[in-house]
C-alpha cells in the first residue's frame, strides 16, 4: 500500500531490483504497471494505479537491449499523460546513446539530442540522471535535467577499503575532470592514461602520465563498455610500478568480450553500480562487485517529490 503522500514510482523491463531498492528507500511500493510485449514483439503498458495529479516517476535504465528499453520509457510516459498525471519524471541511471552527443563524421547524427526530444515529446516534466558520458547533454532538454553523480557512493568505498590516499587515474583525457574531482576529495595524486582510438570500442594505449610506482592505482570512467581501455589501462599502470590496480566504473554495460577480458586482466577488482542490471555472465565473474545508487537516486526523488532543494545531491 502506498502512503498518502508518497511519490508514485514506476519501472519498466531494463531494472526492476534497482526499482524496489528505490522503494524500499522510501518506504514505499512500485507502482503497478503491466508492461509487457504483443505477439509482434510491439510495447503493451497499462497503469494499474490512479495517477491524476499525482508526482510520477519512471525508473528505466536504457541498456541492452537500448531501443526495446528506450520504447518502454516513452509508452509508459505516454500512458501516464493520458491518464492525466501531475508531473512525470523520467528515472534515467543510465542514459543510452550518450556517446553519440556531436556529430564526428560527415551526415552522421547526433542521436543523444534526438533521444531527448523523444523524452520531452512522450511527456517527461523532469529527467534525472548519472554520470552522463558527456556534460552538454543537458543541454539538449528545455526542461529541467538533474544530472546526479555516483561520487558519494563511490568515495564512501574507497575510504573504506584503502589504507592510505592512492593515485587516481583517468584511463583517457576525457576523463580527466572527473579523476581530478575525486583526486581531490581523497589528497591524493593524478594520473592520466593517454589513449588513442582507431574506431569505436577500439583503443590503444600509448602513453602515462604521471606517476604511479610504488602505490595503489585506482582507475576511473563513467562506463565500461567492452572494457579493452580498462584492461589495457592497468596493464600499464603495472608495467609503471603500481602495485594494485582497481576499476570503478559507474555503469557496468559489459558488452562483447568483457567479461572474459576482466577476468584475464591485471585489474584487482571492477567496482560498479546498479544503473544497470548485470548480466547472468557478470554476475559469475569473481572481480566484480556492485554498489547500490539506490539511496542516492531515492533521495533525489524524494527531495522533487516534496519541492526541496536537489542541489545537495550534485557532488
Amino acid at each position: 500500500m502506498y502512503q498518502e503522500d508518497a511519490p508514485l514510482i514506476f519501472s519498466g523491463n531494463s531494472n526492476q531490483d534497482l526499482t524496489r531498492s528505490i522503494a524500499n528507500y522510501l518506504r514505499t511500493s512500485p507502482g503497478k504497471a503491466k508492461v509487457e510485449k504483443f505477439s509482434d514483439g510491439e510495447t503493451m503498458v497499462e497503469i494499474g494505479e490512479n495517477v491524476r495529479g499525482k508526482n510520477c516517476f519512471v525508473v528505466q535504465s536504457t541498456s541492452h537491449p537500448v531501443n526495446h528499453h528506450i520504447m518502454e520509457l516513452l509508452v509508459i510516459m505516454d500512458a501516464l499523460r493520458r491518464s492525466s498525471a501531475g508531473q512525470i519524471v523520467a528515472i534515467l541511471p543510465y542514459y543510452g546513446y550518450g556517446r553519440q552527443d556531436r556529430k564526428v563524421a560527415a551526415r552522421t547524427p547526433i542521436t543523444s539530442k534526438l533521444v531527448a526530444d523523444m523524452l520531452t515529446a512522450a511527456g517527461a516534466d523532469r529527467v534525472v540522471s548519472i554520470d552522463l558520458h558527456a556534460g552538454q547533454i543537458q543541454g539538449f532538454f528545455n526542461i529541467p535535467f538533474d544530472h546526479l553523480y555516483a561520487a558519494p557512493v563511490f568515495l564512501i568505498d574507497m575510504k573504506k577499503h584503502i589504507d592510505k590516499p592512492p593515485v587516481i587515474v583517468s584511463p583517457d583525457a576525457g576523463g580527466t575532470e572527473r579523476a581530478r574531482a575525486y583526486s581531490k576529495r581523497l589528497k591524493s595524486t593524478l594520473a592520466i592514461v593517454d589513449k588513442r582510438r582507431s574506431a569505436p570500442n577500439v583503443s590503444e594505449v600509448m602513453n602515462l602520465i604521471g606517476e604511479v610506482k610504488g602505490q595503489e592505482a585506482l582507475l576511473l570512467d563513467d562506463m565500461v563498455d567492452t572494457a579493452g581501455t580498462l584492461t589495457q589501462g592497468a596493464q600499464v599502470l603495472l608495467d609503471a610500478g603500481a602495485k594494485k590496480v582497481t576499476a570503478y566504473c559507474v555503469h557496468p554495460v559489459l558488452s562483447g568480450p568483457a567479461i572474459d577480458r576482466i577476468e584475464d586482466s591485471a585489474l584487482d577488482e571492477v567496482v560498479v553500480t546498479d544503473t544497470i542490471a548485470l548480466k547472468e555472465n557478470a554476475k559469475k565473474c569473481s572481480k566484480i562487485r556492485v554498489l547500490s545508487v539506490a539511496p542516492l537516486l531515492g533521495e533525489a526523488i524524494r527531495r522533487i517529490h516534496m519541492q526541496d532543494s536537489v542541489s545537495a545531491l550534485f557532488v
